[in-house]
């Protein structure tokens, strides 16, 4: 009985059955366009792999288990997956938005929602009051991330989704940052759970992808169904090495979680930081929530620097260990500047307004020893 089974065992025999045409252990890849009907007039169970493919199947049925959701869809990135999420929006409706997310995500929703006639309105939804002057009633939707990034807030969610459902409007909540070994969304109120597949749950920076899971069958069809007339999905070979990362997610998260730990005590003692913003640190704002919503806290966090930008400049230019790039959730630990990187794709004043201002430095905490990394920044913030 799969529900009853705890998440490390979950993560390794979630999916489907055991290859019945040979036996094999895991899944293998169907790397094919199409299928023979059994008969004319007789599709079988997959016929073209835009609208299904037995490996991302699988992929997409331990995704479901995971979350707690009805069906999941894989996705070829995690774009793709909010694209066709936000294809459940029509023109004249609205969907709000918490101004601290994702670079793309801003400029899916303000570059492309909105020109095809959906209003993007931006709030501060840590403050109830706030979300309830900013609901409408042409809202649809409410969207949030379970830890936003870059400024790593923590917001209500069981809140914010109750005061959706009263308004009928969808909670979609972007779960990447902390996958569902930490959280859960659905069980906490949240209608569609998204994740860019790219980051923790494949977790070895070889692949991207995008996954949304969905507990209403209804709605869940309406995503399916936008997948396969959208051809946003994944492909086999994606799919595939998705779902052997998930494989070791619960070991690695447990890893990357006391390692972001061990790196976020240190970065506060240091003179040449202002602020950590780690939800492991009782000085976090929303510490005492994101210990009441969920189990751990990734391996992504922000910290901003006592520096000016030729400063922060000189200290990217002098990590060894971490790897200046973009992204998260591998298991090497990267840095950047969302100012200049991630966030980029976001205009100045939104920007400031959401807080993301260039003292701000990113790290995606991996799976090196913790004295490594912390001998590694130790060296960078002195190069300032």
């Amino acid at each position: 009985n799969g529900t009853a089974m705890r998440f490390e065992t979950l993560a390794i025999h979630a999916g489907p059955p055991r290859d019945p045409a040979f036996g094999a252990v895991m899944p293998p890849i169907y790397q094919v366009s199409t299928f023979a009907f059994q008969g004319v007039n007789q599709p079988g169970p997959f016929d073209y792999s835009r609208s299904g493919n037995p490996t991302r199947k699988a992929l997409e049925d331990t995704l479901a288990a995971l979350e707690g959701g009805g069906l999941g869809y894989a996705f070829a990135t995690g774009m793709a997956a909010e694209a066709t999420v936000l294809g459940l929006l029509s023109a004249g409706d609205r969907v709000l938005v918490h101004e601290d997310l994702y670079g793309g995500t801003w400029r899916l929703l303000t570059s492309v929602v909105a020109r095809h006639g959906v209003t993007v309105d931006f709030a501060d939804l840590r403050d109830p009051a706030a979300m309830a002057a900013a609901l409408r009633p042409e809202t649809r939707m409410v969207w949030i991330e379970t830890v936003t990034n870059p400024l790593i807030t923590v917001l209500d969610l069981p809140a914010i989704a109750a005061a959706a459902r009263r308004h009928g409007a969808l909670t979609v909540v972007d779960n990447t940052f902390l996958s569902p070994f930490f959280a859960r969304p659905l069980d906490l109120g949240a209608d569609v759970v998204i994740h860019s597949t790219t980051k923790y749950l494949n977790g070895h920076s070889d692949v991207v992808g995008g996954a949304a899971i969905a507990r209403d069958p209804d709605l869940a069809k309406r995503i399916g169904f936008l997948q396969n007339a959208m051809g946003t999905c994944c492909g086999p070979f994606d799919a595939f090495l998705v779902l052997r990362g998930i494989r070791t997610l619960s070991l690695r998260m447990e890893r990357h979680h006391a390692n972001a730990v061990a790196v976020a005590r240190w970065l506060a003692q240091h003179p040449r930081v202002a602020q950590v913003l780690h939800p492991s640190l009782p000085g976090h704002p929303q510490h005492a929530l994101a210990t009441r919503l969920y189990t751990g806290f990734g391996g992504t966090f922000s910290f901003r620097v006592k520096a000016d930008a030729a400063g922060i400049a000189r200290m990217l230019g002098a990590v060894r260990t971490f790897t200046l790039a973009e992204s998260l959730g591998g298991v090497e630990s990267l840095i950047e500047q969302p100012w200049t990187m991630t966030h980029a794709s976001m205009d100045a004043a939104a920007r400031v307004r959401a807080g993301i201002t260039e003292d701000l430095v990113r790290v995606s905490i991996g799976l090196e020893h913790p004295d490594d990394l912390t001998a590694d920044l130790n060296r960078a913030l002195a190069a300032i």
